[in-house]
């Protein structure tokens, strides 16, 4: 009878160890905000892993600890074998079936937000990103600004509206990672690689090289604006003018960081 309310209590302690770990999981704040459409998506299924991974740990800590104090050792016991067993057909296709059948539904909720994630919508701008030791830059091509191309070492980007980025590297493989938008591409030498997001917040968040790419690596920063349609192209327009008087894509860089700082 002491060991079966033993055993209870040892369930009990579990259940509330579950509960506060689940708990604790939305209550503290593992991200940045949230500033894409892809963002609440990965931080979704964030969050679905680890109340899947929450019970499976405390299950088997559970077990492990319950055993190591039920069926430790005793004084005297030192030269003796456990009793001889078999093993329990039925029970090791149970604890085989359900880790299988969990792992399984996980990829593929998984795949789900990730095929979302990267779904091309029936609208969307294109972006240049460049990336070189140790500066972002970005390209605007005709289809955006309407007129002539537009490069800026700021990202602007409208609220609401899909965008997919063509990332290239001058130099070494970088990272281009938005936490914001919570994706993250590498950038490699001699390859395009296209990243979508669809900015869903107004305001200014980071933009980091999160691949180590020289000894400047930790000052690869630049930030994205993610403002209103008018905005954005009231910013294209105005900087398609500074090209055009500028004679070159430097002294659109030049007003971008001007008007930026205004």
């Amino acid at each position: 009878m002491g060991r079966q309310r033993q055993l209870i209590l040892t369930i009990a302690a579990a259940v509330v160890a579950v509960a506060i770990g689940v708990v604790l999981s939305y209550v503290i704040h593992w991200f940045p905000v949230q500033a894409s459409t892809q963002a609440h998506n990965t931080d979704r299924l964030f969050h679905v892993l680890v109340d899947a991974s929450i019970p499976i740990f405390v299950l088997v800590v559970t077990v492990v600890l319950y055993c190591a104090w039920q069926f430790r050792m005793k004084p005297g016991e030192e030269l003796k074998d456990g009793p001889p067993i078999h093993g329990n057909t039925r029970l090791e296709v149970v604890w085989t079936t359900i880790p299988a059948v969990i792992l399984l539904a996980l990829v593929s909720y998984s795949f789900v937000i990730l095929h979302d994630n990267e779904k091309k919508p029936a609208r969307e701008i294109h972006v240049g990103v460049t990336g070189q030791q140790f500066a972002w830059s970005f390209q605007y091509p005709p289809s955006v600004t309407g007129g002539a191309p537009v490069e800026s070492d700021q990202l602007y980007l409208p609220e609401g509206e899909s965008v997919q980025f063509a990332l290239h590297s001058k130099d070494v493989i970088h990272a281009f990672w938005i936490p914001a938008f919570r994706l993250q591409e590498d950038v490699v030498p001699g390859i395009t690689v296209k990243y979508r997001a669809t900015p869903d917040r107004l305001g200014t968040y980071p933009i980091v090289c999160n691949l180590l790419c020289g000894l400047g690596h930790s000052l690869m920063r630049a930030t994205v604006h993610v403002v209103p349609r008018a905005q954005f192209q009231q910013w294209l327009k105005s900087h398609a003018g500074a090209t055009v008087a500028g004679g070159s894509s430097s002294g659109a860089t030049t007003s971008t960081t001007a008007a930026a700082a205004g």
